[in-house]
């Protein structure tokens, strides 16, 4: 029987926390990371009635899109809706995490759960994530310590790309120096220059073990000083995710297409709203769960015909109207979002087989709850 913390761990590897917006709060909100986990439950938001539905159903563990406190908060008495629901959670001994931002843009997150959804092909991020940063090593040593020095680079973290580690680069050369008073030289003579048969190794390494690096390639240099420099290497590779999915479907008319987007999202009263030509022809499809505003100019770069995304304003939709660009589908918030939930139980029982039950929520909590 898996624990919390084992499925927190899991969750946090497809939707690692530090790729959360810096705002966002995301993570394990309330729980006991021994208590053992049988079932959870799925939700776009925490609301009272989605707490009582998990309470009811005897959730162990609730994951919501949506965080429950965005804000700081100093306490969550039930004295406050808030903290009524968390205090419904806590009674029923259901334990909370969130995957908000960090859902977002990850593979087999909200935007390609989306996209999946819409029927979307050839899926790729509208705006790639950059990939980690990096740092390359240049370090010139003699040719007998040469070897010593890459094993401790290598060991320190230096020299990993992609399925390799004890990646580098080497190219001969001569080094010159001519010891000063002080120094102890293991080569040459103080007030002399010397010219010693040295090798240039090159390594890559995330920028986050720089330090560990260097002090390694230090210490076991031969050197009293080591010539080297660092430097930091310009985005090249990207992340396979990012923000929103742009893909390709079988060509057919706007309206068509919206009718589909109809069918394949949860009912909502917020329904489906359409900017653009009715028979407009559409095959390139960029979509963004939640809020897309943001993504409006960049979308207008794009090969696509029509964007799919969420609380567009008028104006910022009669002004992209204007320049020409791919048609318009505004969708309900939660439904857009809901779109994940059904991928992500689908992925927690593959990883987890029998050992766990998973349950959708199927509670509307879009807050628009008439139109007339």
């Amino acid at each position: 029987m898996p624990r919390l913390h084992d499925v927190v761990d899991l969750l946090h590897t497809w939707y690692p926390p530090d790729t959360a917006e810096s705002w966002d709060a995301v993570g394990l909100v309330w729980g006991d990371p021994d208590a053992e986990v049988r079932k959870v439950m799925l939700a776009v938001d925490v609301t009272p009635e989605v707490a009582a539905e998990a309470a009811e159903w005897g959730a162990d563990l609730l994951v919501a899109h949506h965080p429950l406190f965005l804000k700081p908060v100093h306490g969550f008495a039930a004295t406050t809706p808030k903290g009524r629901t968390l205090a419904t959670l806590v009674k029923a001994g259901c334990a909370l995490l969130t995957a908000h931002t960090n859902a977002d843009q990850a593979a087999g997150g909200v935007s390609e759960s989306m996209a999946t959804a819409l029927g979307l092909v050839d899926q790729a991020p509208i705006v790639r994530a950059p990939g980690p940063p990096v740092d390359k090593l240049t370090a010139y040593v003699p040719v007998d310590a040469a070897a010593i020095v890459r094993a401790a680079l290598a060991e320190a973290g230096a020299g990993t790309i992609g399925d390799y580690d004890f990646a580098s680069f080497s190219t001969p050369g001569q080094g010159r120096f001519r010891p000063l008073a002080g120094a102890t030289p293991m080569v040459g003579e103080v007030g002399a220059i010397s010219q010693v048969e040295e090798v240039r190794i090159e390594v890559v390494l995330p920028r986050g073990k720089r330090g560990a690096v260097v002090s390694a390639m230090k210490a076991a240099h031969p050197y009293e000083e080591p010539a080297y420099d660092v430097v930091e290497v310009a985005d090249g590779d990207v992340a396979p995710t990012g923000t929103g999915r742009i893909g390709t479907i079988t060509p057919l008319p706007l309206a068509q297409f919206a009718d589909l987007v109809a069918e394949a999202l949860p009912d909502t009263v917020h329904g489906v709203r359409v900017a653009g030509d009715p028979d407009r022809r559409i095959r390139r499809v960029a979509v963004c769960g939640g809020a897309g505003d943001f993504l409006l100019d960049t979308v207008l770069r794009t090969d696509a015909d029509v964007y799919v995304t969420s609380d567009l304003r008028h104006h910022v939709v009669a002004e992209f109207a204007e320049k020409a660009g791919p048609a318009v589908i505004d969708v309900a918030h939660w439904a857009a979002e809901w779109t994940w939930l059904p991928a992500l139980s689908a992925r927690l029982v593959e990883t987890l087989g029998d050992a766990v039950q998973t349950r959708v929520s199927e509670l509307v909590t879009d807050p628009w709850t008439m139109r007339l």
